[in-house]
């Protein structure tokens, strides 16, 4: 029996695998989908990025899980990376949903297109929050209406301090057991750091027709491509 642990990317909570879970559970395994510190129902609570590891790694180790499937989207794959190395053995394999990926020493912040100085002076103008997207920002992402007014409805300011802390990695990220998810609608190819990772034999790269937010436009294919994952060994 794998036990999925499932984090969504920035200003969301555990409510945003509400239609993966019951899929993973159908098959047999277990799946906890978790809310990270500052956000959704846990909004209030002070949070930096190393809180976000802790909170990941706090749900494996309070569950007693075992053969664990840490599964992480978006923003979520910075923290998700870190709690992956951080379990030790209780880990089956990660699975990075069109994320980032963490690079010890460096921040989502570090690594924005726009460069550091402007995200950091667009958190400044939101109290040190990263406001979440408006409706017309989710274009372009094979979502229904519907799907939209529910992400926007649901989401929450990301603290800011979760996006400018450095990752903290102990070895290269490449030596662990790996399935990269690229979103095609978000982007037809990885990132650089990416690319990169998924030269090691230890990572797999998975396709989907969709945008960035699969767990909503895509869910029960989303759901099998975890359970494929998950019988991945390598």
């Amino acid at each position: 029996m794998t036990h999925f642990v499932l984090v969504a990317g920035a200003w969301l909570g555990s409510w945003a695998w509400d239609e993966v879970v019951p899929e993973l559970r159908a098959a047999g395994h277990g799946a906890h989908a978790v809310t990270l510190s500052g956000l959704a129902e846990r909004q209030g609570v002070a949070a930096g990025q190393q809180t976000h590891v802790a909170d990941v790694v706090e749900v494996v180790e309070r569950l007693d899980l075992r053969d664990v499937v840490l599964v992480g989207h978006s923003y979520a794959g910075i923290p998700v990376g870190q709690a992956a190395e951080r379990i030790g053995d209780r880990l089956a394999r990660v699975v990075f949903v069109d994320s980032e990926v963490p690079a010890h020493g460096a921040s989502m912040a570090s690594a924005w297109w726009q460069g550091q100085a402007a995200f950091e002076a667009a958190l400044a103008e939101n109290d040190g929050f990263w406001v979440p997207l408006t409706a017309p920002e989710f274009e372009g992402q094979g979502l229904t209406d519907g799907q939209i007014a529910r992400i926007v409805g649901g989401a929450t300011p990301q603290p800011g301090a979760t996006l400018t802390e450095p990752a903290e990695l102990a070895r290269p990220l490449g030596e662990l057991p790996a399935t990269y998810i690229k979103c095609l609608l978000d982007g037809a190819e990885p990132n650089d750091a990416v690319a990169t990772l998924l030269k090691s034999e230890h990572w797999r790269l998975v396709t989907m027709d969709t945008g960035h937010w699969p767990m909503f436009s895509q869910p029960r294919e989303l759901a099998r491509i975890l359970l494929d994952a998950a019988a991945t060994r390598t």
